[in-house]
């Protein structure tokens, strides 16, 4: 028998991945790209961390969810990166900060600590043992460098310092009491809104603390609360994976791993390139590097063809090309110039989403060939776009920056903003398809120190009807399950609400495959909350327009007044007082 080569046997990693046919995958990877075959973000990380560990290979992660076909980026692996021993700088080493610290903190100067500050909990059912809990902590906080990094101030500037020993502060706060089918965990989360900040503002500590709130007898809420700094999503839902599977052992009485993990400068550690020093995105307007695969857009849309007239561009003119249209796409929304101060007070509707609804979203996505994050960014663009009377919009989506596997072991905030630029025309795919390819095009860009240069590149001009300074997306529902079991508990994940926003309207799709839930956050004094409920209203519609529409129905006809086509889900959960369910009609 022959042996196969890397390619094929990262193509079988890539069928076993998606859950399609081994037989047939490379045939399609051919000429599509990961997204159109059934891969999304959840699938594109677990192929990479899987090509890497066991085939010591390393995929871009960038790449795998861009445009360009399957084959042609599972051709570009290379080895991995080889670890170097011992780990990190020891002790409480002073350190340059990390891009997305250094984001994170500047974020902080602009819109102050409750905007940065995020909570994510869970519901915890069952016998709690605390001794064990502690443990847990002090057993992740020892593999994880990123949660013991404190943040100074110097003379040029902010640093890290990474102390040698710094378990977790664990806080209990007074048990909540409620009357029958009232929510415990919102009302937990209200009282912890106003704790938050003070929790990760303690000087010469890690910005980061863990709240345990008792509900009820055998219930308790255990909430993360942290800073940007500390940790992205995707770092966030590491913290609680792994942070129960500690438990889980400590509770059996079996050892912890207390190994400290190589952090993410260590010396060796290099990206998919293979490049050594420190991990760090592309820098804002430098060429990639020579061997990145030229970008194309989406097959099946206009851009796609178009793309062999810019093989010849370099990536420097091609940066400054999209600097341009974010620029088109920014000018005329109020406040997308230097921004003064502005009040960043927010509020939170969650959207419980009905199964028929989340199913027809589904099919529509593999019609199209388009992950179902796409068709949440379209509905989201096209609901803003007709709220605020534009054909072309700008949104702020999240992106994922770990080029390597072994970052996704790795408390760290990568993520970055990237901007999207979505034209709201053509028929329902040409239209999804259109916004699959900016997604894809921004990818290549994210940058954690590159966003508030890119979100000023235009400054309003003249007379403008109301709209949104800044809209962002994010797709967060593969990165934990609804709930997970750790010993004899059983934890319910909720994501909390801190009372401030660094985006005048933001969509999260926190949960999917399982109650689906979307969380719209909105800044109170530019969007009021009648106002938000009538966009929230139209996300719904526009939902329901792209997946009840035949392929070839022009955007510009679907109807975006509520319709009854799906039916409604019931009223969903809300994290705090200010986190209210929207029943849609």
């Amino acid at each position: 028998m022959l042996t196969p080569t890397p390619l094929e046997e990262l193509l079988d990693l890539a069928a076993d991945v998606i859950g399609g046919d081994r037989r047939v995958l490379p045939a399609g990877a051919a000429g599509s790209p990961f997204i159109t075959l059934g891969g999304g973000l959840g699938q594109a990380v677990r192929l990479q961390a899987r090509a890497e560990r066991q085939l010591g290979l390393a995929v871009d992660l960038a790449q795998l969810l861009g445009p360009a076909p399957l084959a042609d980026v599972l051709a570009r692996a290379r080895p991995a990166p080889v670890r170097a021993a011992g780990g990190g700088e020891p002790g409480a080493a002073v350190r340059a900060l990390l891009p997305g610290q250094s984001a994170a903190l500047a974020a902080e100067r602009e819109a102050g600590a409750g905007a940065v500050t995020r909570v994510l909990s869970a519901e915890l059912s069952g016998p709690l043992d605390t001794d064990a809990l502690r443990g847990a902590l002090a057993a992740l906080s020892a593999r994880h460098e990123g949660l013991r990094t404190a943040f100074a101030a110097t003379a040029r500037g902010p640093v890290r310092r990474v102390l040698a020993v710094c378990p977790p502060s664990l806080v209990t706060l007074e048990a909540v009491a409620g009357g029958p089918g009232e929510d415990l965990v919102a009302a937990a989360h209200a009282r912890l809104a106003v704790r938050a900040v003070r929790l990760v503002t303690r000087p010469g500590l890690p910005p980061l603390a863990f709240a345990l709130t008792p509900l009820a007898t055998g219930r308790h809420l255990l909430s993360f609360v942290h800073h940007d700094a500390v940790a992205d999503s995707r770092s966030a839902a590491l913290v609680w994976q792994e942070l129960l599977a500690d438990y889980d052992r400590a509770v059996r009485r079996r050892p912890l791993d207390r190994a400290s993990r190589p952090g993410p400068d260590t010396p060796g550690r290099g990206g998919a390139g293979g490049r050594g020093g420190p991990v760090r995105m592309l820098p804002p307007g430098a060429a990639p590097h020579p061997e990145h695969p030229q970008r194309a857009p989406h097959p099946g849309h206009p851009r796609h063809a178009e793309s062999a007239d810019r093989t010849d561009r370099t990536d420097r003119t091609e940066s400054a090309g999209r600097r341009r249209a974010v620029a088109a796409a920014r000018a005329g929304v109020p406040g997308s110039g230097p921004a003064a101060a502005r009040d960043v007070r927010g509020e939170r509707l969650l959207l419980g989403l009905g199964t028929r609804l989340r199913d027809a979203a589904d099919a529509t996505a593999r019609r199209a060939g388009v992950p179902h994050s796409t068709v949440l960014l379209a509905a989201w663009a096209l609901a803003v776009g007709r709220h605020t009377g534009r054909e072309r919009l700008l949104v702020d989506a999240e992106m994922p920056g770990r080029p390597t596997a072994e970052l996704l072991g790795t408390v760290v905030p990568c993520a970055a903003a990237a901007p999207v630029v979505c034209e709201l025309e053509g028929g329902v795919d040409y239209f999804l398809r259109g916004v699959a390819c900016a997604f894809s095009e921004a990818l290549q860009y994210a940058d954690p120190d590159d966003g508030a240069a890119v979100r000023g590149a235009a400054a309003p001009a003249g007379p403008l009807p109301p709209a949104p300074a800044r809209v962002t997306f994010a797709a967060r529902d593969e990165l934990l399950p609804a709930s997970l079991r750790a010993g004899a508990l059983t934890a319910r994940f909720h994501h909390g609400h801190s009372g401030a926003v660094t985006a005048d309207a933001a969509l999260t799709v926190l949960r999917w495959k399982e109650h689906p839930l979307l969380s719209l956050e909105f800044a109170s004094a530019r969007l009021p909350r009648a106002q938000a409920a009538q966009l929230a209203r139209a996300l719904r519609a526009a939902l329901t327009a792209l997946v009840t529409s035949p392929p070839h129905t022009p955007v510009d006809d679907l109807p975006l007044a509520p319709a009854d086509d799906l039916p409604k889900s019931p009223a969903t959960r809300a994290g705090t007082p200010a986190a209210r369910s929207l029943a849609l009609p």
